[in-house]
């Protein structure tokens, strides 16, 4: 197997598919990967907000019922492994985008799986505030509104950005498997190339183009965690003084 990998021809074939396909590949999982992150923030933010002011003992409690119904939803989409929810979800799909084939209908499926994953992360995140500070914004006259955007989410920022990347590298993994069933990106080219073809040169170079993508992520994420982060700035101010 080893032997057949590193020859001559193999490496003039690889270099050929890089020039051709690799551009556009990279530039379909990296869209993916963020408009799918940004789809997912978008529903699962609200939601992980919900989780926290709307139940028991909340700045906001909603009906039993609701909640009960939304836990069971996350739950329940959290459970499905992301190549059987793909499937399950071709005819939103269908509907949405006129095709359960190829790197824009990918998204659909990416997002269905993350968002109850990011509901979940932020509303781990919000569980960490400090209860004292939404008690003075209580004792102040704040609306339960006004808590949220001003306190809570503020509060939270850090852990936010923090699990936020981790969402966006799992997204990516997610994306890589969607080629499985027709999706676009580095994963269809791992899969057709690598696991169709046996030319496994070309699946490790989808690989590491995978792997780098991520730590720019987690880098990314990273820094903007620590920028934000308050404590970390009053710790060096501190230090200054």
């Amino acid at each position: 197997m080893f032997s057949s990998i590193f020859t001559s021809e193999a490496f003039a074939e690889a270099w050929t598919i890089i020039k051709t396909q690799f551009p556009l590949a990279l530039w379909e999982t990296f869209y993916v990967t963020v408009l799918a992150t940004a789809f997912a923030i978008i529903i699962g933010l609200p939601l992980g907000v919900l989780l926290v002011v709307g139940e028991k003992g909340g700045i906001k409690p909603m009906p039993k019922a609701l909640m009960a119904v939304i836990n069971f939803i996350i739950n329940i989409l959290r459970s499905v492994p992301f190549l059987i929810l793909m499937i399950l979800v071709f005819p939103l799909t269908r509907v949405i985008i006129g095709t359960t084939v190829g790197t824009v209908a990918s998204i659909v499926p990416l997002v269905i799986a993350a968002f109850p994953f990011v509901a979940r992360l932020v509303e781990s995140c919000l569980r960490e505030v400090n209860p004292n500070l939404i008690e003075m914004a209580q004792s102040t006259g704040a609306t339960p509104f006004q808590i949220i955007c001003k306190v809570m989410i503020p509060e939270s920022v850090p852990s936010l950005i923090s699990n936020f990347t981790v969402a966006i590298t799992t997204i990516l993994g997610y994306s890589a498997m969607s080629g499985i069933i027709g999706g676009g990106g580095l994963g269809k080219i791992a899969i057709n190339y690598g696991y169709y073809r046996y030319k496994y040169l070309v699946m490790f170079l989808a690989v590491i183009l995978l792997i780098i993508l991520v730590q720019i992520f987690q880098s990314v994420g990273t820094k903007l965690a620590i920028k934000t982060d308050k404590r970390l700035k009053n710790q060096t101010v501190k230090k200054r003084s």
